[in-house]
């Protein structure tokens, strides 16, 4: 049946945008206190998830269920995909909450009125919606194509507009007289008074799957370890995830008795347990089981929810404690910036916990029914809804298939991609902080990255702050993305589960073992390292990426200090450190690393340095570069050049200084792309040379 097809089609759009809409205001509000490291006000603007509370007042309900101001609402949710062209990013996250507010008011008159096919339809929607994310995310390497490219952006926006008017010009937004209260029909079928207990229930869901299952490649980041024994890696692996939460939904199909009900949540309770304290393909293991679970009880969570009396108390519930676990999973990795932060640093255990017993606690005490029973209350309805189930399993697998697709080509285009790097004995560095691939406006800068660090023509590269796969910095995978895009090995570093800001390495040539650390942290944030080895074509270099604690944690950044140098220390006689170390040159911890970790700076008489730092051993130095951020990152850019010699016990290395590029030959010569040797700053927004770089070494004569 046609409109029926045009149903299931149109809430499975308007279900994408709307998680669109709950996955993209998070990240926006974070963006203003990333850049003072402090709480800022605007977090205000997580309100507009409260906007089903206006919803409890009796004249809003019979307002909100006008058909006119319904139709205007879905407008508006539509509407605030244009966010992605706002000028700047204060009014990008205006038109956000406005978006999001008139969502939740759109779903909370929906989903308690009209007839029962109608609310069946719209809530399964919403599901596919959440499958569809993860396939249009699966084509844009984890990106949102939403949110990430402008044609993509304008093509939705268009289709969404669409979608909408469908629904409204279908008659399904048209309210009788059995909504002029709560509504006769929900009064029908709802049955269930534990408002409170089920919205919680339903709120925890829908975070565990914003937290975890916001992004297929998620599972992998949380169970990743060191080369070689990394764990899954996220391509092609994440289908198994995709996999796992579409078979979750078919099972849910299924009427089940109370004793496997439970059998269920315990599986379910036994695999978050297992994704939290596994190892790599054990942990991967259990987050595809715990996909599975998340979306077998979403239909019956979801029914029970519906089924609630008072629709405006129940969402707000849902709301309030999805907004909670939220600012919680916050308050985990950056409890040093915010009030109270000391005594819930590292908690995921706990809010894992907390969501897995409030959805256990609704699956056995709330109403026995199946969700498709909530709604099948007349005879002459059960054709129909035989018909809308099938059509929904069909789109759903038509969306795996589409996925898994996607996936694959993907893993051919990467794995044709890497292996490029010629045999050599010269190879250049790199550093860059670049705040999980977020520019100075609050824009994604992977594209304008990838295009930087492919012009700097690096051949080992290190990013800090790049775990961007917690929900409120927009469960991506900059890692994944980078790797893929330039060709590159890469080394996720310390999991997403260890609550550290990441710190990523990407190499032109294999990466031969790897090992994780968590240096020592007993006041601030959790500081991350990795040593590497890598193998150049035949001749093999160490790599200690490094990112130390803040400047006021004294104690932190004398302890990272001490493990990095004896990390240093224990590596092999060829060796370069790359850190993020927040002390001057000629601090305690410099020295300490220098003198204890036996390396050399690459400019000792480069002074105006503060955190990025390029150390080495048993290699000889070619040049040093310091190139500006140009507004993509608020840090610059630091490079060197290396060469390997032939005998590591018996060389000499270059200690000549020059800054004219024809004392050295052409082909160590850094990219002129960047413009030509530049005294101070670069305040240009333009990538370029700076801070009396670019140097070059030679040998004194």
């Amino acid at each position: 049946m046609l409109a029926l097809w045009k149903a299931v089609l149109s809430e499975t759009l308007l279900g994408y945008i709307s998680w669109s809409l709950y996955h993209a205001l998070p990240p926006m509000i974070y963006y203003f206190p990333l850049q003072t490291l402090a709480l800022t006000g605007l977090e205000v603007f997580a309100v507009a998830f409260f906007s089903p509370i206006l919803l409890t007042i009796g004249p809003f309900w019979r307002l909100a269920n006008n058909e006119y101001v319904l139709a205007f609402l879905r407008l508006t949710v539509v509407g605030s995909l244009a966010s992605y062209h706002a000028p700047n990013a204060s009014i990008r996250l205006l038109i956000l909450a406005a978006g999001v507010s008139s969502s939740l008011l759109v779903q909370t008159v929906t989903w308690w009125s009209g007839n029962s096919l109608q609310r069946f339809i719209r809530i399964w929607g919403f599901m596919l919606g959440k499958i569809m994310l993860l396939v249009l995310r699966i084509w844009y390497t984890s990106l949102n194509p939403v949110w990430s490219s402008q044609v993509a952006n304008t093509l939705i926006l268009t289709i969404g507009f669409v979608a909408a008017m469908e629904r409204i010009l279908s008659g399904g937004d048209k309210r009788k007289q059995e909504t002029n209260k709560t509504g006769n029909v929900v009064r029908e079928t709802a049955s269930h008074p534990h408002w409170f207990l089920s919205g919680i229930a339903f709120g925890s869901l829908m975070f565990l799957t914003l937290w975890i299952f916001g992004e297929v490649s998620l599972i992998s980041r949380w169970a990743v370890s060191g080369h070689p024994h990394t764990g899954p890696d996220p391509n092609p692996y994440g289908g198994t995830v995709l996999l796992g939460l579409a078979h979750g939904l078919m099972l849910s199909f299924w009427s089940w008795s109370s004793v496997i009900s439970f059998a269920l949540f315990l599986i379910g309770l036994a695999s978050s347990a297992g994704l939290l304290y596994l190892h790599t393909w054990s942990a991967a293991v259990a987050g595809n089981i715990l996909g599975l679970f998340t979306m077998c009880v979403w239909p019956q969570l979801a029914g029970h929810f519906v089924s609630c009396l008072h629709p405006g108390k129940a969402m707000s519930t849902a709301m309030f404690a999805y907004v909670l676990e939220l600012f919680f999973c916050v308050w985990c990795t950056a409890y040093k910036f915010v009030p109270g932060g000391v005594y819930l640093r590292e908690s995921s255990h706990l809010l894992l916990g907390f969501i897995m017993l409030c959805i256990g606690v609704d699956i056995l005490i709330g109403p026995k029914k199946d969700f498709s029973s909530v709604f099948e209350v007349k005879s002459n309805q059960k054709p129909l809804f035989k018909r809308s189930k099938n059509y929904i399993k069909l789109l759903l697998w038509l969306f795996v298939g589409v996925g898994l697709l996607g996936l694959g080509l993907r893993y051919r285009t990467y794995q044709k991609k890497l292996g490029q790097g010629v045999p050599k004995r010269d190879f250049s560095a790199l550093i860059w902080p670049f705040r999980f691939g977020y520019d100075n406006e609050g824009w994604s800068n992977l594209e304008g990255s990838a295009n930087l660090l492919n012009q700097t023509e690096a051949d080992f590269i290190t990013i800090i702050e790049s775990d961007a796969s917690k929900p409120f910095i927009g469960n991506h995978d900059p890692t994944m993305w980078l790797g893929e895009r330039l060709g590159f090995y890469t080394d996720f570093g310390p999991s997403t589960r260890d609550h550290t800001w990441g710190i990523m390495a990407l190499s032109r040539y294999p990466i031969v073992k790897s090992t994780h650390h968590l240096l020592p942290s007993p006041e601030g944030e959790i500081a991350p390292a990795i040593s590497l080895t890598v193998n150049f074509t035949g001749k093999l270099v160490d790599f200690v990426v490094a990112h130390f604690g803040n400047e006021e944690e004294d104690l932190d950044r004398k302890l990272q200090a001490i493990a990095v140098s004896n990390l240093l220390k224990t590596s092999s006689k060829q060796v370069v450190f790359l850190g993020y170390i927040t002390s001057a040159p000629g601090s305690r911890d410099y020295t300490e690393l220098i003198t204890n970790g036996n390396v050399q700076d690459i400019d000792s008489t480069d002074r105006d340095r503060w955190c990025s730092y390029i150390m080495y051993r048993g290699l000889i130095r070619l040049g040093y570069a310091r190139i500006s951020h140009a507004g993509l990152s608020d840090s610059e850019v630091q490079m060197a050049k290396f060469r390997i010699p032939d005998h590591v016990d018996s060389y000499v290395d270059n200690d000549r200084i020059v800054t004219d590029p024809s004392q050295v030959p052409k082909d160590i010569h850094f990219n002129p792309r960047f413009g030509s040797y530049k005294d101070g700053h670069n305040y240009v927004p333009i990538h370029h040379f700076h801070m009396s770089t670019p140097k070059y070494f030679k040998r004194m004569n």
